[in-house]
């Protein structure tokens, strides 16, 4: 795996002046993405929602992709069909995958309200989306005569799906199929997947698709907000359902480097633990360190996002990028950091783009941590190597006091090998200086205040 980028962030069309073109804006940017090193977008939700300028997380009409006049205008906030599969194309011409976010949880901007007879109940489930596909009535939602106990939690008091209904059931399967096959998605990233049974997600992360007249399985994460131990169990049941075995967000080790980033004095010794995903699962978790629901980029204002707290990482933010892109796992840059936080410092080893282009040479093979302390962690990758890739293996220092370079001796694997940092940054950012290691494979590595760096072998 390479690294992906969140295409998109809260309000983003109106926050760059790009209402109803996100889309081609998105585009724009592929050709210098693909230089970067990205392999894959993660692209907001592509359907109508119940309103024209929604972030598109309350879905009304999944199979209106901005060309039919309803809830407040013909194109979603982002743009329409031909403008979509059009940003589908470029990217993949560029070796880039996209990947669709999927809201089938609930639903919202229903038509009428009606009556549940099960429970006596008015809800809006009344839904008669100018599509013509997947009309909508009460029995479609929880509870229906197909299942009257809720199958997961509920989100923002919107109507719930009940996937047990046939007509939900294939309705929301043709969703995936046109997502995949017609419109050329590369996977999916299921939203709020506490929400409804596991058993959904396996079946579509399953199902053989035909793209290119080729058998395809697509990539699939989900979005379990929750403890490392709660989404290691939802892991194992929903891949239980599936040989296409689906990854998650790992939301413990993001927590971790906001620690990292934002608690004066955390001790570094907490990165060794067992509590993220990636450190017993690296191939199922896709690591992050902010997305469109934290902190300062997610909003209220638009009646899709339940957000509240603010709790992006607010200093010294590049200690948690660098560790992404140094560590096992399937890294997802934010577009708001990348961007707009400038983060991205092309042309210089301080960014991420000199981060990727380290992750993309260097980190392969296992991880070993060489040194830990409150104030000084120290990793090594081993490097891989096969017939079609090649990468070098690294090491990556972190250092977490304030005031000073800081490193320490460590054994490496490597003997009497010179080393030179290929990525850094702190608050001082001068070169760190090469090293060698000895006969035995021992060197000093130091790293920047309040910084890191990553060397490579020369």
């Amino acid at each position: 795996m390479s690294v992906m980028l969140q295409a998109f962030y809260w309000d983003c069309p109106a926050k760059e002046k790009q209402e109803h073109t996100w889309w081609n804006f998105v585009a724009e940017h592929v050709p210098d993405l693909a230089k970067a090193g990205f392999d894959a977008l993660w692209l907001p939700p592509i359907s109508k929602a119940a309103s024209n300028r929604s972030m598109g997380y309350d879905p009304y009409d999944y199979f209106d992709l901005g060309d039919f006049d309803q809830k407040g205008g013909v194109k979603t906030w982002f743009g329409n069909r031909a403008e979509l599969e059009a940003l589908i194309q470029k990217a993949r011409a560029n070796g880039i995958g996209c990947y669709a976010d999927m809201i089938i949880n609930h639903n919202s901007g229903g038509d009428e309200e009606e009556t549940n007879p099960l429970d006596g109940q008015k809800r809006w489930t009344k839904f008669h989306p100018k599509s013509g596909r997947f009309p909508r009535d009460w029995n479609c939602f929880h509870p229906s005569r197909y299942e009257a106990v809720l199958e997961g939690e509920l989100y923002a008091g919107f109507p719930h799906l009940c996937h047990r209904n046939p007509l939900v059931y294939a309705s929301i399967m043709e969703y995936a199929q046109m997502i995949i096959e017609e419109l050329g998605f590369a996977g999916f990233r299921f939203d709020f997947v506490k929400g409804y049974g596991a058993w959904m997600v396996g079946t579509i992360a399953k199902y053989r698709y035909v793209q290119d007249g080729k058998e395809f399985s697509p990539f699939v994460v989900g979005e379990y907000w929750e403890d490392g131990e709660s989404i290691a169990q939802w892991l194992d049941h929903v891949n239980s359902f599936s040989d296409n075995q689906v990854a998650a967000f790992d939301f413990p080790l993001r927590y971790k480097l906001k620690d990292v980033c934002d608690t004066l004095k955390y001790d570094l010794r907490n990165l060794t633990d067992n509590g993220a995903i990636v450190t017993n699962r690296p191939m199922r978790a896709v690591t992050f360190v902010d997305n469109h629901d934290m902190g300062s980029t997610a909003s209220t204002n638009n009646n899709s996002n339940p957000a509240n707290d603010d709790n992006t990482i607010v200093n010294d933010k590049m200690l948690a990028y660098s560790y992404i892109l140094v560590h096992e796992g399937y890294p997802c840059v934010f577009w708001y950091d990348y961007y707009n936080n400038n983060l991205a410092r092309a042309g210089t080893p301080n960014g991420i783009d000199a981060l990727i282009a380290a992750h993309q040479r260097h980190a392969g093979g296992d991880s070993a941590i060489l040194h830990a302390d409150p104030d000084l962690y120290i990793m090594q990758r081993a490097g891989y190597r096969d017939d079609t890739v090649q990468k070098s293996g690294l090491i990556y220092v972190l250092n977490n006091l304030g005031d000073k370079w800081s490193g320490t001796s460590v054994k490496t694997k490597w003997k009497k090998q010179k080393f030179v940092p290929v990525a850094w940054d702190g608050h001082d950012t001068a070169t760190p200086t090469e090293r060698i290691t000895d006969a035995h494979g021992n060197s000093e590595f130091p790293a920047p205040p309040r910084g890191y760096a990553v060397y490579a072998p020369a």
